[in-house]
């Protein structure tokens, strides 16, 4: 009963998003205020409506009812019941009802905390994001519906896939959907500013804490997905440059080009056009990469599903959406005239040189993602990018745009002097080279790589605290102190964002150029040396957990002839789903991670053991954190979570679109 409860009111949830998504913009277009205003309670109803959906089939999945063909492909009764709960959205169609449910929320909150918003504005946003709520229902309902019945029940399920029975894939889809679908509203305030025919700078106020929330928690999303991966598939890696790694790395790049072409909407009324742009490719980007995941056109091992059906659906959702925006785009071209100008050396200038770099870094992890499809389907020849060419077309932009960023967030706004600007930096930069240099010195026999992340990572980090200072003024420390700790939130979480971004310029490079690897065969009672450590392989074990067989190592590891840790790989093996997985035995340090990984029995005796040593790994993660840390300290100031100088219309002052 409960699942058909969820079942309906998905289903009623579909019919009132078509509505809204037609009776606000009617309204808008008349003037008429009951229209318009109907679209509040209809956004509230449906994530009401979507939010009963979710909670039935969540339950299905904690009491195993084994009438859903959904909890049957992805649960059992022995599985723990964090699991049972992430197996919701571990699957294709849970997944998309997670989507549709995040979809929901977002135009909820327009609703909620819209109320700065024209009327006739709020209006069109509501209906343009209940257009694409009412695309994925669709989508949803008619080809990856939850709740589909089996006519014979069986007594137990074939259990969740063992790779996503892990605390880091139980939180990193929701959180990597809050951001994918939370770049929906930016679309939405874009395309409804397009039907409207205005773009000010109340506009880029906003949009901004929207587009903010979705990259802060597409940040979260990727670092946990990124963790997992390191941790998980006992590769030893962080980032692959998988296919579906890209489709959110993509999206993200976007949106913080976004977050800072929206400042100058907001500041100086400059780069309308190129603003709405990114809004519209952003969330396009973000559908790009659903499609990938979905549509089986490229393996991974994040895919979701490998339904061409499926895969036609969404790009048909895709050249609806993005193709009906961009043609709104230039049909409305002359509405979006700038009105600040400003001169090649000012911060304007600096923040078009950083969307620039972001935007075209972007494309080229498009290009590198799609060409072996592409060459594949008009040479017939079999194509693999991998690691090498996006390490080499990717970073000469990431580079630059490291290297810019002090320099460019000190920058006057209109006109400034570059050779003033750069002044407080100079000693700065000279410390960064410093420390690249010592580290230079002291490694022997190695590449640039390390020093050079080296030199950026404290170059951006020392440049966001001068930055800070420079907000200051003048004056004795003291006051200048006082000052400090009375700056605006968003001041604060501009410097610890981009100081999160420098720590993890640093941790990539870092890890990529020093981490070192050793594989040999090992016997029980055996010891081999690794750097300064030594390792003994005290035992191999069977082990049985809650739903899976362990053969677990326990591997003593010692340092100057004094043990301080034992570590303990696994392989697992799940009978439900008849997989095995691969369980690294991590130490973590502040400098270092141990990684250690079980491999196979030999048939001359003794195991497999590879042997990793990840400095600064743990850095990787702490830039991630820091960097959502920031985005949320700009995200709890007033001045950007309210349209502070927005007026409202009067009741009577719709503005009718052109």
């Amino acid at each position: 009963m409960i699942v058909e409860l969820g079942h309906f009111a998905l289903v009623l949830a579909f019919a009132v998003a078509l509505v809204q998504a037609v009776v606000p913009l009617v309204g808008a277009q008349r003037g008429w205020l009951p229209w318009m205003r109907a679209s509040l309670p209809m956004a509230n109803a449906q994530f009401v409506l979507i939010a009963l959906s979710f909670a039935a089939l969540t339950w299905a999945f904690i009491v195993s009812d084994f009438s859903v063909a959904l909890v049957v492909a992805n649960s059992h009764t022995a599985k723990p019941l964090i699991y049972k709960i992430s197996g919701v959205w571990g699957n294709h169609e849970g997944s998309m009802l997670l989507w549709v449910l995040i979809l929901t929320l977002f135009g909820a909150c327009a609703a909620w905390f819209g109320a700065n918003l024209r009327e006739s504005f709020r209006a069109r946003v509501l209906a343009v994001q209940s257009a694409i709520t009412a695309a994925f229902m669709a989508f949803t309902i008619f080809t990856s519906n939850p709740f589909d019945r089996m006519a014979i029940p069986p007594l137990e399920g074939q259990d969740l896939n063992p790779l996503l029975q892990d605390p880091g894939l139980a939180f990193h889809p929701p959180f990597l959907y809050l951001g994918y679908v939370g770049l929906s509203m930016a679309f939405s305030f874009a395309v409804a500013a397009l039907i409207e025919g205005r773009v000010d700078a109340a506009w880029g106020r906003w949009v901004r804490p929207w587009t903010l929330a979705a990259w802060v928690f597409l940040t979260i999303g990727i670092g946990l997905g990124s963790w997992w991966a390191y941790y998980e598939l006992g590769w030893g890696g962080f980032w692959f440059w998988d296919p579906v790694e890209n489709a959110s790395l993509m999206p993200w790049l976007f949106a913080a080009a976004l977050l800072h072409s929206a400042i100058v909407v907001e500041k100086r009324e400059a780069l309308k056009s190129w603003t709405i742009l990114l809004a519209i490719l952003a969330f396009g980007f973000s559908l790009i990469g659903t499609f990938i995941v979905r549509s089986g056109l490229l393996t991974s091992v994040h895919a979701f599903a490998m339904d061409p059906d499926r895969g036609v659906f969404i790009l048909l959702i895709l050249a609806f959406f993005m193709g009906g925006a961009l043609t709104l785009f230039a049909l409305r071209a002359g509405a979006m005239e700038a009105k600040g100008v400003f001169s090649t050396v000012s911060r304007e200038s600096a923040l078009v040189l950083n969307n620039v770099l972001l935007a075209v870094s972007s494309f080229v992890v498009f290009v590198g993602t799609m060409w072996p499809l592409v060459a594949e389907m008009l040479f017939d020849r079999v194509l693999s990018v991998g690691p090498p060419f996006f390490n080499i077309a990717f970073s000469p932009f990431f580079v630059a745009l490291a290297a810019i960023l002090p320099v460019g967030a000190m920058l006057p706004w209109k006109r400034g002097d570059l050779a003033r600007a750069a002044q407080p930096l100079w000693g700065l930069l000279a410390l960064s080279v410093a420390a690249g240099a010592l580290v230079w010195a002291m490694q022997t026999g190695r590449s640039a790589l390390g020093p050079v992340g080296v030199i950026l990572g404290v170059w951006v980090v020392l440049g966001a605290a001068a930055d800070l200072w420079a907000r200051t003024g003048r004056g004795a420390m003291a006051g200048r102190f006082a000052r400090l700790a009375r700056l605006p939130r968003a001041d604060w979480g501009k410097a610890t964002a981009h100081s999160g971004l420098g720590i993890t310029v640093f941790a990539v490079a870092g890890l990529m150029a020093w981490q070192t690897e050793d594989i040999r065969v090992a016997q029980v009672g055996e010891s081999y040396d690794f750097g300064r450590y030594e390792i003994t392989l005290q035992d191999v074990r069977r082990v049985e957990g809650p739903n899976y067989l362990s053969t677990m190592a326990f591997l003593e590891v010692q340092r100057d002839g004094r043990s301080f840790a034992m570590i303990t790989p696994e392989r697992r093996f799940y009978p439900a789903a008849g997989m095995p997985t691969t369980e690294a035995g991590i130490h973590y340090g502040f400098w270092r991670d141990l990684y250690l990984v079980l491999g196979d029995a030999q048939d001359g005796g003794g195991w497999a053991i590879r042997s990793h040593h990840k400095p600064f790994a743990n850095w990787l993660w702490a830039g991630c954190i820091i960097m959502a840390l920031g985005g949320a300290l700009s995200l709890s100031d007033r001045r950007y979570r309210i349209a502070a100088g927005a007026r409202r219309a009067a009741p009577g002052g719709a503005v009718p679109a052109e």
